[in-house]
């Protein structure tokens, strides 16, 4: 069969070989590579994204695959004669894969910048080595995804800066006001700017100058306020004036600085907001007895602070024990390194799902392993018999539990006592015979047995014919 015999409509089924051979044959047709173009093998599809009788919408497909491919493709020239626009055609996401190749030739630049897409313009915007006139260009983009990619490039010309940072969009002047190299001006204009979100921006700046900081300690959006109230270089009385703040957002934030004084910490321990409260209990200097007594708070967000240390005091972690909140409970039953008051308090737990987690810990001890065999749970009894180590005489309880789930985690068990074995390999259960036959420790006797027992999985496990 000749290439030109090939059904388009079968190729994406054609073998590898096949494939390869055909998309690398010179008089391949554009149907014939068209259909190849979604061939599964990626050497395939390369092949056609090299091929120069490949149409340009099928390069348009493979170009984000295949990027490299397709720059060095022999008939882009033809094609961009034919049709100077044709990148226009492209889906946004191949344009964006030709911009990745480090040294696209300008006319893929030249056609992003004309794409209708602003993704593709603004991928264009953060490309290094742009030419003036084109990131000129870019910044006045009707994109202004476009214009805040260019604010974020690493140089930009003063007049840019300038131009930039009194844009109409504020996510613009955003990326304008972290930039390191911003004059003293552009900072005061930034400092006014009608969006709460920019003066945010200013206000996180190591640098910013002490005239900014106070014009920015008289603003009347807390979220500034409180932005600037994790600051450590204000004036002693303005860093006061924001700790004691209207505005519990601000009084939180306060309580974020590296350094806050003694007082501020007693004062946030009676404040009525739980978010000032919580953001107490994530400080490193919090006391002991401040924990404490924060693990008894009625606000559920604080006592959740309290859970991302682990410092907690022993009377902090037993009375956070006592929150109504599940997960806060199972969050201290799976932690490391509890003491046994702790560990004494998870075990009078209401909730047999805490006890169950309890029954598996290595640290649990074989007194109160022991007493979680009898508990009134059976999945609680079940996990005990998952222990690592529970011991002969848990064991010995729990092959006769009342209910054949946990006699079936019994007889799985590897250190169940052999004296145990012919109980459970005649228990009413067919799944504890069937756990207790595929174990590789029976005597032949009970084998034997078990492989004449009337259920047909016993029989299996044990060797015999179903």
């Amino acid at each position: 069969m000749t290439f030109s015999e090939l059904d388009p409509r079968s190729l994406t089924a054609l073998g590898v070989d096949g494939a390869l051979e055909a998309a690398g044959h010179a008089r391949a047709t554009s149907d014939t590579l068209s259909g190849l173009s979604a061939h599964p093998d990626s050497r395939v599809r390369a092949l056609v994204a090299r091929h120069p009788n490949t149409p340009p919408e099928i390069l348009g497909t493979l170009a984000a695959g295949f990027p490299r491919d397709v720059l060095e493709n022999p008939g882009l020239p033809l094609i961009r004669l034919a049709r100077p626009s044709f990148l226009g055609m492209f889906p946004p996401e191949g344009v964006v894969a030709l911009l990745g190749v480090p040294d696209a030739p300008n006319w893929v630049l030249d056609g992003a910048a004309r794409h209708e897409d602003f993704g593709v313009r603004t991928a264009l915007a953060t490309r290094a080595g742009l030419s003036p006139e084109r990131v000129a260009s870019l910044a006045a983009d009707a994109g202004w995804q476009v214009r805040e990619a260019v604010a974020k490039r690493l140089e930009l010309p003063a007049t840019l800066v300038r131009q930039l940072a009194a844009d109409d969009d504020y996510d613009v002047r955003k990326a304008v006001a972290v930039r390191p190299d911003l004059p003293h001006e552009t900072l005061h204009l930034l400092v006014g700017d009608a969006h709460g979100l920019v003066r945010s921006s200013v206000a996180r700046r190591l640098d910013l100058p002490m005239d900014c900081l106070l014009l920015l300690a008289s603003d009347f959006d807390p979220d500034v306020l409180a932005t600037l109230a994790r600051r450590m270089d204000l004036p002693s009385n303005v860093r006061a004036w924001l700790a004691a703040h209207e505005q519990p957002l601000v009084r939180a934030a306060a309580l974020q600085a590296w350094r806050v004084p003694a007082e501020w910490l007693a004062r946030a321990e009676l404040d009525a907001d739980p978010d000032v409260r919580a953001a107490l209990a994530r400080r490193p200097d919090a006391t002991p007895d401040t924990l404490t007594a924060l693990s008894n708070d009625e606000s559920e967000g604080v006592r959740r602070a309290l859970l991302e240390r682990n410092d907690l005091p022993e009377a902090a972690i037993v009375a956070l024990l006592r929150s109504p909140e599940q997960d806060i409970r199972l969050h201290i039953a799976s932690a490391d390194g509890l003491t046994d008051a702790v560990l004494d308090t998870l075990l009078t737990d209401s909730d047999p799902s805490i006890r169950t987690l309890l029954s598996v810990r290595p640290d649990i001890g074989a007194a109160r392993l022991t007493q979680l065999a009898a508990d009134e749970n059976a999945e609680v009894r079940r996990a005990v018999a998952y222990a690592e180590a529970p011991g002969e005489e848990v064991l010995t309880r729990l092959a006769a539990d009342p209910n054949a789930g946990v006699r079936r985690a019994a007889a799985l068990h590897s250190q169940l006592p052999a004296v145990l074995l012919p109980t459970l390999a005649r228990d009413p259960d067919g799944g504890v015979r069937m756990l207790i036959a595929s174990r590789a420790d029976l005597p032949a006797n009970l084998l034997a047995e078990l492989q004449a027992d009337p259920d047909p999985s016993v029989r299996l496990d044990a060797g015999g014919t179903a």
